[in-house]
């Protein structure tokens, strides 16, 4: 199965929750914390001790659940410092997932050149 990310929004979710919560609980806090339709983004959270992340994304007919947890080391992310969401690219998510901190590079930019001296 492949999920089309580009072109959606991706948000991550600004708080620790309680990874108890499935697709059901997920929807619910969209609808009601961040005001947003679930089905038009892709939303991040993660656990209290950021080394596991929950991925909700609307699919043509459902919703998918990915779930990744880290085996060594932690997620990149500085809780407790914004409540709501923060909007990613793809870019920042591939960084996300990979354990990086995305925070950090996100300005970081690709050089394209014609020529090389």
């Amino acid at each position: 199965m492949k999920l089309e990310l580009y072109g959606q929004t991706i948000w991550l979710y600004r708080k620790a929750i309680d990874f108890r919560r499935s697709i059901d609980g997920l929807v619910d806090l969209v609808n009601r914390e961040l005001k947003k339709p679930p089905q038009d983004g892709i939303y991040l959270f993660y656990n209290r001790g950021q080394d596991k992340l929950k991925c909700l994304s609307w699919h043509k007919n459902g919703f998918v659940l990915l779930y990744k947890r880290l085996e060594k080391g932690r997620f990149c992310f500085i809780s407790g410092l914004k409540e709501g969401v923060v909007e990613m690219n793809f870019d920042e998510l591939s960084w996300c997932l990979a354990g990086l901190e995305w925070e950090k590079m996100k300005h970081w930019r690709e050089l394209n050149y014609d020529k090389f001296s």
